[in-house]
């Protein structure tokens, strides 16, 4: 028979092993209070417009360190037991999207979001920024705005904000609120009306 703390050893072995993937997720993911007060501070204004937009003007991916772009980066940092090539590419890992809940063991499969969309932040601000601060926003790991997701997840999001797309999991709405909101306030970028209330009944479900 297993002794008791050989059992006790391999339950906890088996929770640790069951914690959901989502947990490698992006950094500075702020407390529910502090993304309720973020949001109230968030300057509310209709859009810009699209004019001028371009992606190309978000240059991505950027150089990491060695030979590992910010794509490959987040893969790393939001995967499992991820091996990459001496190119950097990863060549197997597994990755849970939280958006869909789905977990995947190619990368292929997995695109990197931008948490608030670039042509969003365009319209938000961003049309008056320079491009080596469009740069620092499209590749940024210090705060929650690049996250690894299903790709046909992250094609159906496109170019919306939250009034207009959610994750299909209502679970997540909570911490993608948050991290939503936190994106806009560090970067001061303005929010609509239907955006704000979108992220306020999204956050009243933490």
């Amino acid at each position: 028979m297993l002794s008791l703390s050989l059992i006790s050893t391999l339950l906890l072995s088996s929770c640790v092993l069951a914690v959901p993937l989502e947990k490698r997720t992006p950094p500075n993911i702020p407390t529910t209070a502090a993304a309720k007060t973020a949001l109230a501070g968030l300057t509310v204004a209709a859009q810009g417009p699209q004019t001028g937009y371009s992606r190309d003007l978000f240059p991505t991916w950027d150089t990491i360190s060695g030979t590992c772009n910010t794509r490959e980066t987040v893969l790393k940092r939001d995967g499992t037991d991820v091996v990459v090539s001496s190119a950097c590419a990863a060549t197997s890992g597994s990755w849970y999207s939280p958006y869909d809940g789905a977990t995947w063991t190619a990368a292929s499969d997995v695109d990197i979001d931008h948490m608030v969309p670039l042509s969003n932040a365009w319209k938000s601000g961003a049309a008056q920024w320079t491009t080596a601060q469009r740069r620092t926003f499209a590749n940024d790991l210090t705060n929650p705005q690049l996250i690894a997701v299903t790709d046909n997840v992250n094609t159906s999001k496109s170019d919306s904000g939250p009034e207009e797309w959610k994750p299909p999991l209502t679970s997540y709405y909570c911490t993608y609120a948050k991290m939503y909101t936190k994106v806009k306030s560090v970067y001061r970028l303005t929010v609509t009306s239907a955006e704000k209330s979108a992220l306020t009944s999204m956050l009243n479900t933490c």
